[in-house]
């Protein structure tokens, strides 16, 4: 006999008083009933009931398996739970809070698929640098980029890692020369990405170690990429940016990559969301499409 279907009746049993009582409730015959509760007393080699022709009542082994039954059916309710929700068509809001750049270049177009997908699911998308609290500001995805120390009581999935590299224009070059060492670089003007009201160093890989700090320094200070990477095509300066932003600048030759892999930078993409029994389909797709989509947008 199957074992968690025995337990089923067993707790039955427990629950209405009688194998009669659960015989009904089953829609099975009252002998049948006593057969799974033998079939687990004879399995476990211990009375699980004491029974007369007026009452039944648990032994005290009997008391503290019916408690584990209860959590195991519990948990094998939560199982099939989560296989039904892997089945079930997202539908609902979305809510979900991006960087503005890497939202309207990568993770929107990802996004509106699932929509597509999906004519049940609703996206509320909100664009802007500065983090936001989850559950202050009432989303159900965050997606960030680069140290995420700040963020705690969250769930975290890296879904995407995007390439910092530091670039300028010949125009630049041939004015000012070209940075061939990291050292080199504090002789160059820089444009600087100032976010949330701060400088942030550029970074630059070293092996089994902290990563490379280089302050830039630079007359020019900008808290949007693409209006970065538009002066540094124009010879303002030397850049630190993604490099899919900068991928068509690159291709036609209007911004130039500088010192090769050494300046090139690996920075992680994350998905967060607010910890949660069972995630809502509707998370868990958007988590997982970004995951499928974003390596490719970003490299």
């Amino acid at each position: 006999m199957d074992r968690l279907t025995s337990m089923a009746v067993f707790l039955r049993a427990v629950d209405l008083g009688s194998f009669a009582a659960a015989a009904e409730a089953l829609e099975m015959s009252g002998p049948m009933v006593g057969k799974h509760v033998r079939f687990l007393e004879d399995r476990l080699r211990v009375r699980l009931l004491h029974r007369t022709t007026r009452r039944q009542s648990l032994t005290e082994f009997g008391q503290a398996y019916y408690d584990r039954c209860r959590a195991v059916l519990t948990e094998a309710e939560a199982a099939d739970a989560l296989a039904a929700d892997q089945l079930s068509e997202p539908r609902g809001r979305l809510r979900v809070t991006m960087p503005a750049l890497l939202g309207r270049h990568c993770v929107v177009p990802a996004l509106l698929k699932l929509a597509q997908k999906y004519p049940a699911l609703e996206l509320d998308l909100s664009f802007g640098d500065p983090v936001t609290d989850l559950m202050e500001g009432g989303y159900d995805l965050a997606i960030r980029t680069g140290d995420l120390n700040a963020q705690s009581g969250v769930i975290a999935r890296r879904i995407a890692r995007q390439r910092m590299v530091v670039c300028g224009s010949r125009a630049y070059f041939k004015a000012h020369g070209k940075p061939r060492t990291l050292d080199e670089l504090s002789q160059h003007q820089a444009i600087v990405y100032r976010r949330l009201g701060r400088a942030r160093p550029w970074l630059f890989p070293r092996d089994g170690q902290p990563p490379h700090e280089v302050w830039p320094a630079g007359r020019l200070r900008l808290d949007d990429l693409e209006a970065i990477a538009d002066a540094a095509a124009r010879g303002m300066g030397l850049a630190w940016l993604p490099s899919w932003l900068v991928r068509e600048r690159l291709d036609n030759g209007a911004l130039i990559r500088v010192l090769g892999n050494e300046g090139e930078f690996p920075y992680d993409c994350h998905a967060l969301w607010l910890p949660t029994p069972r995630l809502p389909p509707k998370v868990r797709v958007a988590v997982d499409a970004l995951a499928a989509a974003l390596p490719k947008l970003v490299a």
